[in-house]
């Protein structure tokens, strides 16, 4: 055989190779609760396990990774498959005594209200938009602020198990400035809910949203545009709050991930 066929041909074999390589890097640690952030190819597919995911022009995307993920998850990027193994956590028990009982369990005249507020708080979090803010660096949105509560851990309230925390709780004086962690929509800004009192929700793009709970003031509306750092409410203790507080949560859809991940808190 001539010797610039089997070039050709060989120079084919590699083509072909390389095009069904896994070319995706990845940004984030695979552990329960995490964020990921993944970088392929521009023009790529990909999949989540069996959800296909949006894919910025130059090939970024991102995913999260559920409190409680006991399978490995599988990415694929146009065809070709790559698992990965997800490691588990071992999460906080807080007991908190002494509360009065409607913050405990609410009075049955407020279920439909609760029920309607979750409906608005589910609905911000399956935007899905092309947005582009989710891969940008977040801020800590509170200055000089203490932890008081973290991802995952369960709350013992009065003696009685309650939902696990999805947050992370940032402890400071009624009225200290609260900060954009990140460039978004407004797509929630509501002053009085039940749970979760004043509250915002902020719109990444491709699903990510973050969530910002208990303030006193709230000083943007719905479809308003915010940059990194701009001061967009106050500390307060609204809703089911046991102090001054900001309560902030980031979801990937309708997944809860620990917001620690995009702070770089440990």
């Amino acid at each position: 055989m001539d010797s610039k066929v089997i070039y050709r041909l060989l120079s084919l074999v590699a083509l072909f190779f390389s095009t069904q390589s896994f070319a995706v890097e990845f940004q984030g640690k695979f552990i329960q609760g995490h964020y990921i952030i993944g970088k392929t190819k521009p023009g790529s597919s990909i999949f989540v396990d069996k959800k296909k995911v949006k894919v910025t022009k130059d090939g970024y995307f991102a995913f999260g990774i559920e409190k409680d993920r006991k399978f490995d998850i599988t990415i694929t990027e146009n065809n070709k498959k790559i698992v990965k193994k997800i490691k588990k956590r071992k999460y906080n028990i807080q007991k908190i005594e002494g509360l009065p009982k409607k913050k405990v369990t609410p009075p049955e005249e407020f279920y439909a209200r609760i029920k309607k507020e979750n409906k608005l708080i589910a609905d911000a979090r399956e935007i899905e938009s092309d947005l582009q803010f989710f891969k940008e660096k977040f801020i800590i949105p509170v200055d000089d602020a203490i932890i008081t509560g973290v991802y995952g851990s369960q709350r013992i309230l009065n003696g009685i198990p309650k939902w696990p925390h999805y947050g992370l709780d940032f402890a400071q004086k009624k009225g200290t400035p609260v900060k954009a962690m990140n460039n978004g929509v407004v797509t929630l800004a509501e002053k009085d809910l039940f749970y979760t009192g004043a509250t915002l929700i902020f719109d990444h793009g491709h699903g990510v949203s973050t969530l910002y709970m208990h303030m006193d003031e709230i000083f943007v509306n719905v479809g308003d545009h915010v940059k990194k750092g701009d001061i967009i409410a106050t500390v307060g203790s609204s809703g089911r709050s046991t102090g001054p507080h900001l309560d902030v949560r980031l979801n990937w859809f309708g997944t809860r991930l620990d917001p620690a991940t995009i702070l770089n808190i440990q």
